[in-house]
């Protein structure tokens, strides 16, 4: 055969190694400093809700479950960064490589799957209100989280199973027909869990939206909060998810077609916004503070000067989650007026 099977099938030369060492060295230390950001930020958040906000009694489990999905993540980070630094996209351990490829299917899945809830839930209030709310009532059950982490390990099979070289893609010579079903299952995983989810997202919105424009002024707090809950998702899955599916689907073009230059670019794009993609631990506490200003109190009241404190829990961000309720008397001494600060928690 000749030398061009050779490094098709070499999965040291062909998968592992790197096509470009200075991406990769810049790659690992954008990580690095995702980490550096990452650790303390998701510590402190996890501080708040365990011993200041109390997760199990504010109904905020779910919020919980993606903290510990990031907090996996950035775990994650320092052996990715360790690989690139030493020419390598993936660990030649296969071992190793599974249980990295394991953690980032798993902990990406997990902070989709409560995110989309956490919009669905918000969907249901306002759009749906007066109807039984399903996800409200998931909310109350410890349980049901425990479930949605369990199904989530069957989506993560194909990245354990002994079938492909050095945690190889669809694509390549060498696959067999069951090596093929593999990938292909795998990567109908990684679309499906990013595209349908964005989807629902989008309409989400868009009938939120839509009723937002439909209510009297007096309704439209609740529902401006709504909004930005879910924009703030869909920014997340703007940044940090949508671009590195779309890099995904131009490698696997460039791969089946056996287009080696091509490829050889895409792979460093692909791999550049995954890098990107592991932002989402760093703006998922955005998302927290819209969906429950208690958290917000909480975490600014505790790590932040005490003259800051009063102005940032006071600012609603445009948010419209504080509204005055002013009413004036006209006893004989003269006017009086009272305010009643109404906030939606």
């Amino acid at each position: 055969m000749s030398n061009q099977t050779a490094m098709t099938t070499n999965p040291q030369i062909d998968d592992c190694r790197t096509p470009s060492q200075i991406t990769y060295e810049i790659l690992s230390w954008l990580m690095a400093a995702e980490f550096t950001l990452g650790l303390p930020l998701n510590l402190s958040v996890l501080y708040i809700f365990i011993f200041r906000f109390k997760f199990w009694k504010n109904k905020s489990i779910f919020l919980f479950n993606i903290v510990v999905a990031d907090f996996l993540l950035v775990a994650c980070l320092p052996v990715k960064a360790y690989h690139y630094r030493h020419k390598l996209r993936r660990s030649q351990d296969p071992v190793a490589c599974k249980a990295m490829l394991f953690m980032l299917f798993l902990n990406r899945g997990a902070s989709i799957a409560f995110l989309i809830t956490l919009s669905l839930d918000r969907y249901f209030n306002v759009v749906h209100l007066g109807r039984r709310n399903f996800v409200r009532m998931l909310k109350k059950s410890p349980q049901i989280s425990i479930i949605i982490w369990l199904l989530l390990l069957p989506l993560t099979i194909p990245t354990m199973v002994n079938t492909f070289e050095c945690c190889n893609s669809h694509g390549r010579e060498v696959e067999t027909y069951y090596h093929d079903v593999t990938d292909t299952f795998r990567e109908v995983v990684f679309f499906s869990q990013i595209l349908f989810p964005f989807i629902i997202l989008v309409y989400c919105t868009a009938r939120i939206i839509s009723r937002l424009r439909k209510k009297t002024v007096g309704e439209k707090a609740k529902l401006r909060r709504a909004v930005w809950v879910v924009m703030s998702v869909v920014v997340v899955f703007s940044i940090c998810f949508l671009p590195c599916t779309v890099a995904r689907a131009a490698l696997l073009g460039f791969r089946l077609t056996s287009r080696q230059a091509a490829e050889d670019v895409a792979v460093q794009v692909y791999d550049s916004l995954m890098v990107l993609s592991y932002l989402d631990c760093l703006l998922d506490p955005l998302v927290y503070c819209f969906c429950n200003s208690g958290f917000k109190d909480a975490y600014i009241s505790t790590f932040f000067p005490a003259f800051l404190q009063k102005k940032l829990q006071n600012n609603d961000f445009g948010l419209g989650t504080t509204t005055t309720t002013t009413t004036t008397t006209t006893p004989i001494s003269g006017n009086r007026t009272i305010t009643l600060p109404l906030t939606e928690q």
